[in-house]
């Protein structure tokens, strides 16, 4: 059994707080989107889902945490710096609303990723830390679905600003992106082997 040395337990720690952290700016940018969102039910309601996860997902982290300490771990100053920024982009007027859901969007990626790396590390620290942190894995979970969702949003909002009208969401519109991706990954590979 692999043990880890107090040095590494406490960077684990130290990412499983600016995890918190990450957490906590999710909800306070759902918060502050919804009101932004409330005409379309459907963005609503979605954006309503994810609070409720995102809410129950820091209890998780919070669960999480506790085995490693608690309260006395604080997330880096780095962290704390992006969060404040992110603050004032969202409660100011120079992002369109577009724009601030795809800010919420990489801060949602900006977590899974956290996540991610915490249960890699914990893969090969020890069963010990593997077991402390088993929860995360439907915060990891849920946070990649939501990130997903995020994806469609942004189409929609994107496509309203630009156009002022709802993008195409019928069979043959997916099909026509399906094959623009699948073009795009063909020519990527063929400049790539050149």
């Amino acid at each position: 059994m692999v043990m880890l040395d107090d040095n590494k337990r406490q960077a684990i720690a130290t990412e499983l707080a600016d995890l918190k952290a990450l957490q906590e700016l999710l909800i306070t940018t759902e918060q502050t989107l919804m009101p932004a969102v409330s005409s379309d039910n459907e963005i609503r309601e979605r954006f309503n889902d994810f609070l409720k996860d995102d809410q129950e997902n820091l209890r998780t982290i919070d669960t999480v945490l506790s085995r490693f300490g608690g309260g006395n771990i604080q997330p880096r100053d780095t962290i704390r710096q992006y969060i404040d920024q992110v603050h004032q982009l969202m409660q100011g007027d120079k992002l369109s609303l577009y724009q601030k859901v795809s800010a919420h969007e990489r801060i949602k990626h900006q977590a899974v990723m956290t996540g991610l790396i915490v249960h890699k590390a914990a893969q090969v620290a020890g069963e010990d830390v593997k077991e402390a942190i088993g929860p995360l894995n439907q915060v990891n979970f849920t946070n990649r679905a939501h990130q997903e969702q995020l994806k469609g949003i942004m189409e929609i909002l994107g496509t309203r600003e630009l156009t002022g009208r709802d993008p195409d969401q019928g069979v043959w519109a997916r099909t026509q992106d399906a094959i623009a991706a699948l073009r795009g990954a063909f020519e990527g590979i063929k400049s790539y082997s050149s």
